[in-house]
């Protein structure tokens, strides 16, 4: 079992940065690959980045390429999204999830494939 909770959140200015975090409680969190998603009112759940269970291998998201770094820190149970160069468009709710593999792959995108979700953080960005 799981928990994972959210912070980081809250109103910038467009061009600006945010950095979030996802603390995940519970035993053996490096097995564990963590992905972040977003959701904005009105639109699907959508992915954003994912890291392996080591924190060796990330997967991006083309729209955030270049901007967002996804990293974590397991001795602290904790994975970090840094939002650079922020736009209206990345305004959303973002939810870390973990999966219970320790690898990437095509699977990370999809938001069925993570057995745990934490309640989410807002990000608003504005023009």
């Amino acid at each position: 079992q799981v928990q994972l909770v959210e912070s980081g959140g809250g109103l910038v200015q467009a061009g600006g940065s945010l950095r979030l975090s996802c603390a995940a409680s519970g035993r053996s969190f490096a097995d564990y690959a963590v992905g972040w998603f977003r959701q904005a009112p009105g639109k699907e759940r959508e992915f954003v980045t994912a890291v392996s269970g080591s924190g060796g291998s990330t997967y991006l998201a083309g729209s955030v390429k270049g901007r967002f770094t996804i990293s974590r820190d397991n001795a602290k149970n904790t994975v970090y999204l840094q939002m650079n160069s922020l736009k209206s468009e990345d305004t959303a709710l973002y939810y870390c999830a973990a999966a219970g593999r320790m690898y990437l792959g095509r699977w990370c995108e999809g938001a069925h494939e993570y057995d745990y979700w934490g309640q989410g953080t807002q990000v608003t960005v504005s023009s």
